[in-house]
């Protein structure tokens, strides 16, 4: 397992991958955001606020990492646990919230899933609920990128339950064919919902699956930051020089629970949960940084108080808009209303009038 900094922030090696100071604070202060991020996020759904909500606590280095090690024009096919990609893409923090409340801010009008946000302009693709099926589409992307020469390269993401999948295999089976331009990578939680591991595979590992479709596997410490980017940002420059796809499997650990529906402590035991807590990834860059010589607690107050004022601020705005209106089902799905739906809508705005029932315009009602 590739593995930078060891749980006390020491260097393992010489695998360090000669960052810039400016980007490990930057690295830094995103995981704090998505983890800012998660409390406010089950907070919300805990007192009414919102529905639902999918965290990702202790996966703060798997995402930001694998996210870090691209560029601008490449492509990510995110799952519904990946804030932090997001977030380092650019991503509006007040859109991601907006999303969760699916009211008028929410760029989807409450018609997707909590979680399943999509940015165009930052090439971050509409998350799927159905497991894997992003991985084809993914390696579609990187076939047509590869024949039209871009030199973009797509990261395919999954859980460690999405390598169980038929679409899995179809994607890997493919890539490795044609050499797509792509990276396929798991974050491997040691978890689908209550699925543990042992029951999801047999293999030594997740990543040694790749060997099969002929092309390199690698696995790194998930709760690693600078191993996630070392590991993503060799299999990138391999696909952008031709090389075809890699495999990266971040061994990390999800430390609450799947979504706000689920309680894992009737799943998962509570020993296994403290022995992972000793290897949170935040504590561990945090402790690497103070061995740099980058860390201060003045820096360490300012990143998180300016985390929670950007959650607390964007939440406050994001409330301020009301929800989506009955008749908005009919808007932004084509570019050009046909005819029978604009009969459709017309009807319904009639048949509003007679106050048989209210538009209402709930959100999403998780």
């Amino acid at each position: 397992m590739l593995q930078v900094i060891r749980t006390d922030g020491s260097l393992q090696g010489k695998n360090e991958p000669g960052v810039p100071e400016e980007m490990l604070r930057k690295l830094y202060r995103t995981m704090i955001q998505v983890r800012t991020l998660d409390e406010k996020g089950m907070l919300l759904q805990r007192t009414g606020r919102i529905g639902f909500y999918v965290p990702s606590g202790g996966q703060e280095a798997a995402q930001v990492g694998a996210a870090a090690a691209l560029d601008a024009i490449d492509w990510i096919f995110p799952t519904y646990r990946d804030p932090g990609m997001a977030l380092w893409k650019g991503a509006s923090l007040i859109e991601m919230i907006a999303h969760e409340f699916g009211n008028t801010a929410d760029r989807c009008k409450g018609r997707q899933m909590p979680n399943h946000y999509a940015f165009k302009e930052l090439k971050y693709v509409s998350i799927s609920s159905p497991i894997a099926t992003q991985l084809p589409q993914a390696v579609g992307t990187a076939m047509a990128a590869k024949m039209c020469k871009t030199k973009e390269v797509v990261l395919a993401c999954m859980g460690d339950g999405g390598t169980s999948e038929g679409d899995f295999h179809v994607a890997m089976n493919f890539a490795g064919v044609y050499k797509s331009p792509c990276v396929f990578y798991c974050q491997n939680n040691q978890y689908a919902i209550s699925v543990p591991l042992r029951g999801q595979t047999a293999s030594e590992t997740i990543a040694i699956k790749a060997k099969a479709y002929g092309f390199p596997g690698v696995q790194c410490d998930g709760n690693d930051v600078l191993a996630v980017y070392k590991a993503v940002k060799e299999a990138v420059d391999r696909a952008r020089s031709g090389g075809g796809p890699s495999f990266v499997e971040a061994l990390t650990y999800r430390m609450g629970p799947h979504s706000s529906s689920d309680d894992p402590k009737r799943y998962r035991p509570a020993a296994e949960e403290e022995e992972w807590k000793k290897k949170d990834p935040i504590d561990r860059f945090r402790k690497f940084l103070q061995k740099q010589g980058i860390w201060t607690e003045a820096f360490e107050k300012e990143t998180w108080d300016k985390a929670r004022e950007a959650v607390n601020e964007a939440v406050h705005e994001v409330e301020k808009a009301g929800p989506p209106t009955v008749t908005s089902m009919f808007e932004e799905v084509y570019a050009q209303v046909p005819p029978q739906l604009e009969e459709q809508r017309a009807g319904l705005i009639e048949y509003l009038k007679t106050g048989e029932i209210k538009d209402s315009g709930e959100a999403f009602p998780l």
